[in-house]
């Protein structure tokens, strides 16, 4: 086995097993998401909101974003736990070891995709008693679309810890500042197409709006919808900086 392969899949273990060990932190970091669910979507069908062109059905258009907002959420704050190892020096340790650099962000970005993947699939599966159809190939796919942006956006996370060292005061104020604003400018909870003309046009410039449309299609099982190309390339590119740049951070920010 390749030395790169062997220690990701070694750096992917020591992140994983505490939350094998309690797989019920899985389940309560999915609070906000089943509340989103649950409630907001529960009242959207209520209300017979007018998704836009070819929604098809609402949960099938709502389910797919409360995912992406995981997507978000999760991955976005992942560079905490590289913050307190930076900060504690468990980092420095892990640092004089003969395991690689790169090595230390794809297995943390390896576990934080493995994490997301089990929610996505449990979200799914509360979404069908409320009413969902199910395509599971589609489904199947968007989520793979959404591990790729995952990858990008955690990794683009640790960039971030090793910038905001040693308080981490950066880190909380530009993760708070940007989540939101992304997430509600990418259409995941109400279509932007409804939006005011400004609202948009700065939605067109969010890269997840591209991946939620894609999402929505995949989940729809409409695979030949440009929107799957849009998003396939936005979470690509999302992917490509993440790693490019966190993998240069390790090699030479520290």
């Amino acid at each position: 086995m390749p030395k790169l392969l062997r220690d990701t899949a070694t750096v992917f273990s020591r992140e994983i097993t505490p939350e094998l060990r309690s797989p019920v932190s899985i389940v309560l970091a999915m609070g906000q998401p089943l509340l989103f669910l649950i409630l907001f979507g529960s009242m959207l069908v209520g209300t017979e909101a007018d998704l836009g062109a070819g929604a098809g059905d609402v949960w099938q258009w709502f389910v797919p974003g409360i995912i992406v907002m995981m997507c978000l959420m999760g991955p976005l704050s992942a560079g905490h736990s590289m913050l307190s190892e930076l900060t504690g020096g468990q980092m420095e340790r892990f640092l004089v070891t003969p395991v690689s650099r790169t090595s230390l962000i794809l297995g943390r970005t390896a576990k934080d995709t493995a994490t997301l993947f089990v929610q996505a699939i449990l979200i799914t599966a509360i979404a069908i008693p409320l009413g969902m159809k199910l395509h599971l190939t589609g489904a199947l796919a968007a989520m793979a679309l959404l591990t790729v942006m995952a990858v990008g956006l955690s990794a683009l996370s640790y960039i971030l810890a090793i910038a905001s060292r040693p308080s981490g005061t950066l880190f909380w104020m530009v993760t708070q500042m940007l989540i939101f604003p992304i997430m509600l400018l990418s259409g995941i909870l109400l279509p932007v197409e409804n939006a005011p003309g400004w609202l948009s046009k700065a939605a067109m410039i969010n890269p997840i709006t591209y991946v939620v449309d894609a999402a929505r299609a995949l989940f729809a099982g409409d695979f030949l919808d440009t929107s799957v190309l849009h998003g396939a390339l936005a979470a690509t590119v999302i992917a490509t900086i993440g790693l490019g740049f966190s993998t240069r951070a390790m090699k030479h920010g520290l």
